[in-house]
């Protein structure tokens, strides 16, 4: 009897030892010799949550290949329906089965007591099961979040990076100190916590220094960020300071050594939100501060004074003010304004800076061309890719990190940079293209979409295996440079191009 071609999927969370990978393959095995399957091919999810698609790239992958046609398998092993995934909504399990069903490839669950056949008692089983390991994780999140907020009131870091001008120290279950954490270390032992100790001294220094010029010198957080650069002192990472890492240092209650847990939620892989400050979990003198309660206390005096306190009317006279000493206003002229408040104050009051500016009665139309270009241009980047992402939907998901909420692809685990390219005249009849390397991405794959000489729609579309500069360079329209890579004529084509990139980048 000849044995029927099938695919094994594993997936191995952290929960218990019956689900390794070994103990899976097993029973699939066992499964495949009693009833006439053959293992030809293995999808695996090592260390994943069966919570969302886009973090299985197993799955995914099984998913491509069963909808593509071309799968060299006619069943699919799996070892329980709690393997296949927790999704939290039992139908987007049932969906990814009845797409391989659709395909003439079923899903066989090797370790359940009832056969994956159709029937009415199989339909119901399933569904219960679906449900029970929704529920599982739901309620697992509710103990490992309670648990975390019982070592954060006793003043043990649950996570995430120290800050700037603090480090991770690794204590005993006794609290006696045994080492310093470096970036990306953990502790290995279960009992052993984390706590937040002074870093180098030279940065206890500069978070000091902050504190002096916001409460001492009256500076603005953006005007602190332009002198900590000029000085030549870097952030973390030796990356420049800007307002959000300045502002960090200001507010966050760890520099005054209070433990803090709980500022934001994402529960469930849901999207992350920001809580009260009643919702906080704080743990007051968990820490040796780098600065004293009094220090801290009057920052947040300062900070608050600054915007909370003042009505639109007291904001509004403000830029009032200070377009009559200054004749004009601009980002930057109210950034270092020291008695106005910040850009992003006047952002989240009437909506816009310019709008700000429109209701005292500043700006023409010309005075915000730069800008107007610039946020269409935005706003451009931000359709395009999420055009990508609704055209493989289970291909490519959207990835948001940083304060300035620079947005960039993923295309199966692997990051895809999205620059646009704007063009410009140096001479009357000449068009080139600026081109401006975004330093993180230098080395991922880059969409290069470059605008029509309107500047209000794409003209076309390059598939470069990297950007090879590290400063802002133009380009001409037929540019020897983009034969580096291959041009896209339809969006349709993008991860087919995407492939073809990456094994011409390999060969080479």
């Amino acid at each position: 009897m000849t044995s029927v071609p099938a695919a094994q999927l594993l997936r191995m969370s952290t929960e218990h030892q019956r689900y390794s990978f070994a103990n899976q393959t097993a029973r699939i095995q066992q499964y495949a010799d009693m009833n006439g399957f053959l293992i030809v091919q293995t999808y695996s999810d090592a260390a994943r949550s069966g919570l969302v698609l886009k973090r299985r790239s197993g799955l995914l992958q099984l998913l491509h290949d069963v909808m593509s046609g071309t799968a060299p398998f006619k069943a699919i092993l799996v070892y329980d329906v709690s393997r296949w995934g927790r999704f939290q909504d039992s139908d987007e399990a049932a969906h990814y089965e009845f797409l391989c069903k659709s395909a003439g490839i079923p899903v066989h669950y090797c370790a359940e007591t009832f056969p994956n056949d159709g029937t009415l008692l199989s339909s119901l089983s399933k569904a219960l099961k679906r449900t029970m390991a929704a529920e599982y994780s739901r309620e697992l999140g509710v103990k490992v979040l309670d648990g975390q907020k019982r070592l954060a009131r006793l003043g043990f870091k649950q996570g995430g990076v120290p800050g700037y001008g603090l480090r991770r120290m690794l204590v005993s279950a006794d609290g006696d100190a045994k080492q310093l954490l470096a970036n990306g270390e953990r502790k290995s032992i279960a009992t052993d916590r984390v706590i937040l100790v002074p870093g180098p001294r030279e940065e206890v220094k500069i978070v000091r220094d902050i504190y002096c010029m916001l409460i001492s010198e009256n500076r603005t957080v953006y005007t602190i960020a332009c002198e900590l650069n000029r000085k030549g002192i870097k952030y973390i990472g030796d990356s420049k300071w800007d307002y959000l890492a300045v502002y960090s240092v200001l507010t966050h209650p760890k520099y005054a050594g209070c433990h803090v847990f709980g500022r934001t939620s994402s529960k469930l892989c849901t999207p992350v939100v920001r809580l009260s400050r009643s919702e906080w979990t704080l743990r007051p003198g968990a820490f040796m501060p780098l600065v004293d309660q009094a220090a801290f206390d009057e920052a947040q005096r300062i900070l608050r004074g600054r915007t909370i306190n003042r009505s639109d009317e007291e904001l509004l006279d403000n830029l009032r003010s200070l377009l009559a000493d200054t004749g004009r206003l601009s980002l930057r002229v109210v950034q270092n304004a020291p008695d106005t408040a910040s850009p992003s104050t006047y952002r989240k009051r009437f909506g816009s800076l310019r709008r700000a500016y429109e209701l005292i009665g500043y700006g023409r139309a010309a005075d915000f061309g730069a800008t107007d270009l610039r946020r269409r241009t935005q706003a451009m980047r931000e359709n395009l890719i999420a055009q990508l992402q609704a055209i493989f939907p289970n291909q490519i998901s959207i990835v948001r990190r940083g304060g300035r909420w620079r947005s960039r692809l993923r295309l199966r685990n692997r990051g895809i940079s999205v620059l646009i390219s704007r063009p410009f005249r140096p001479w009357k009849t000449t068009t080139r293209w600026l081109v401006d390397p975004i330093r993180n991405e230098r080395n991922f794959v880059t969409l290069l979409a470059r605008l029509n000489v309107s500047k209000d729609a794409f003209q076309d579309f390059h598939i470069l295996p990297n950007i090879d500069r590290r400063k802002r360079f133009s380009i001409g329209v037929h540019d020897a440079w983009l034969n580096r890579g291959k041009c896209l004529s339809e969006l349709s084509q993008f991860c087919e191009v995407i492939d073809r990139v990456n094994s011409a980048r390999k060969s080479h």
